[in-house]
């Protein structure tokens, strides 16, 4: 079934007209024949000035798709860039946490939409029922059939192109998020939790495909322990594994070797008390990404800070955005 978009943007604008329509504008050496040809010329020089200059980004259309799962009414907020051609295009999928609550929330805090708009990236966000997804597929709405609703409609509708959709989430949405991969979907080709870890109920049943991975977590996080132990989170309190264990399952997927080529990402705030450390997986069939924010709590790096409903939620570091991290990791995967 294709996605009904129901889209906001501004009118295109429509050239006006150059000249007058009356009679008696074209006579031979009237005045408005030489304004004309002035202006003729003018639109030439414009022009090739024009080319000369370098492409913007085109620019961004937003709208609200809805639809139907097991009688409950979903929806998510499909952001793409605007194009002449209609062809399938990488897709990352945004998954909000319980403690920010709406799709339009992490839209604004996470701030990718700018980020990927001149690679032609579409971003779409999903609302949870309520403001919070069902992390154990247990009683409650089936998020993980309305995921998969969700890119099969984005796939019939020509926006997704079926080899290039990347599922990622922040917080909840990131526990979902590797819930849905450690299934063995077939539909995404990556995944990414973002201050998130594996529920210590899924980690020994965790089987994957092979697929781009990205983990990103402080270790001084006091809501979802880098190190494992109890999450502390709005709707979710339960025992996590480690960030390492979390992406263990993908490194063996991606038949990665032991080691790991490390990255210390320059500590530009020297003042926020953490820095960013990335870890790439060596000679895996898939990129493996492991971001450790030295000192971070439950923040996104380079995003505007926050407190979630009062708790107290760590360091916010500033050397890095987030959101070009993710960036950069879906480039790598898409190769």
């Amino acid at each position: 079934m294709r996605l009904r978009l129901v889209r906001e943007r501004r009118a295109s604008p429509v050239p006006g007209c150059w000249h007058s329509q009356k009679r008696g504008c074209y006579r031979s050496g009237s005045p408005l024949r030489l304004a004309k040809t002035m202006r003729q010329l003018f639109l030439v020089i414009t022009l090739l000035a024009v080319a000369v200059l370098p492409a913007k980004p085109a620019l961004a259309v937003s709208g609200r798709v809805q639809f139907e799962i097991g009688g409950q009414a979903r929806s998510a907020i499909v952001v793409e860039p605007e194009r002449f051609k209609r062809s399938p295009r990488t897709v990352v999928i945004v998954l909000h946490g319980a403690n920010n609550g709406s799709a339009r929330r992490i839209q604004n805090n996470l701030g990718l939409d700018d980020v990927v708009r001149s690679a032609g990236v579409v971003v779409v966000y999903p609302e949870a029922v309520n403001g919070r997804w069902n992390v154990t597929g247990e009683a409650g709405p089936d998020d993980t059939a309305f995921l998969r609703a969700l890119a099969d409609r984005l796939i019939a509708s020509r926006i997704a192109d079926p080899r290039r959709i990347f599922l990622m989430g922040t917080s909840t949405g990131g526990m979902l998020a590797l819930r849905i991969a450690c299934s063995g979907a077939d539909y995404i080709a990556g995944v990414g939790a973002l201050i998130a870890a594996m529920p210590a109920k899924l980690a020994a049943n965790c089987k994957p495909a092979p697929m781009a991975a990205l983990l990103m977590n402080g270790t001084a996080n006091p809501l979802v322990p880098f190190g494992g132990g109890t999450a502390q989170l709005d709707n979710y309190k339960d025992d996590i594994v480690s960030a390492e264990a979390s992406l263990m399952p993908f490194a063996q997927a991606n038949q990665c070797k032991p080691q790991r080529q490390r990255q210390d990402l320059a500590d530009r705030d020297r003042a926020d008390g953490s820095r960013v450390v990335v870890e790439y997986g060596v000679d895996c069939a898939r990129p493996l990404e492991l971001v450790r924010v030295e000192g971070g709590g439950h923040t996104l790096p380079g995003r505007p800070a926050r407190a979630d409903r009062g708790q107290v939620v760590g360091a916010q570091n500033r050397d890095v955005n987030i959101s070009r991290l993710i960036a950069d990791f879906v480039r790598r995967a898409e190769k």
